[in-house]
């Protein structure tokens, strides 16, 4: 049974909670993010460190959440440093793969053509390789984003301050009162889902020219093949 009349009294509550577990998850990506592009350049232009990075990023995600958060409390203390290194650390290994295989992705003959018109390494890479990047890049950013609401749940075994919707489902799972659980666990499906969504129609908006490609596979009596 649920409890209408609870869920009514922590409307406030609740919607304070969805917003820290956003901000706390858009932080950990963005950071991400950062850190991953830089790195997936570099991966592109020096191939020797492919391997060792993608190997490394790897490692860290098998990392069990919970070891890392209690290795970081007797460093960090219960900060927000401390919830936000393991949620970072996790989108290595989704945004690292992504943005080099974006990079990866650009034909090496419009390569050649861009620095056959003369563009700089700096020119090609944000006029030419960028913008055909941008497909599995965003992919990357959505498939980090949706694991990282998944992950900050689990914050909230550091105590009442972090967590978002994970403080609902922690506690409700303490006193058995599974609407509690719900307050916390539907509100963050439905935020996960509705980050993908917005974050799809923000790649259709960078990249309008795959609407046009779509358009022509999908046109009836069209050999695409």
């Amino acid at each position: 049974m649920i409890d209408w009349s609870w869920l009514l009294d922590h409307v406030g509550a609740i919607a304070g909670r969805t917003l820290q577990h956003l901000f706390l998850a858009a932080i950990a990506v963005l950071i991400g993010f950062a850190i991953s592009f830089l790195l997936a350049i570099w991966m592109v232009r020096r191939r020797a460190v492919h391997a060792p990075i993608t190997a490394l990023a790897g490692i860290l995600y098998t990392i069990p959440s919970l070891a890392v958060f209690s290795a970081l409390v007797s460093i960090t203390g219960i900060t927000l440093l401390t919830v936000e290194i393991p949620l970072v650390m996790y989108t290595f290994v989704i945004l690292i793969r992504n943005i080099a295989a974006g990079f990866d992705s650009v034909e090496p003959d419009i390569i050649e053509a861009a620095e056959g018109m003369g563009h700089t390494d700096a020119q090609r890479l944000w006029r030419i390789e960028l913008p055909l990047a941008v497909p599995l890049i965003v992919a990357g950013i959505r498939l980090a984003s949706v694991s990282t609401i998944g992950l900050v749940t689990i914050s909230a075994t550091l105590g009442d301050s972090f967590g978002g919707l994970g403080y609902f489902i922690l506690t409700g799972y303490h006193l058995h009162f599974p609407t509690e659980m719900y307050a916390g666990a539907v509100p963050s499906i439905v935020l996960a889902i509705g980050v993908d969504i917005v974050l799809v129609r923000v790649g259709r908006r960078l990249t309008p020219w795959t609407a046009a490609d779509r358009a022509v596979t999908t046109e009836p009596g069209r050999d695409v093949r």
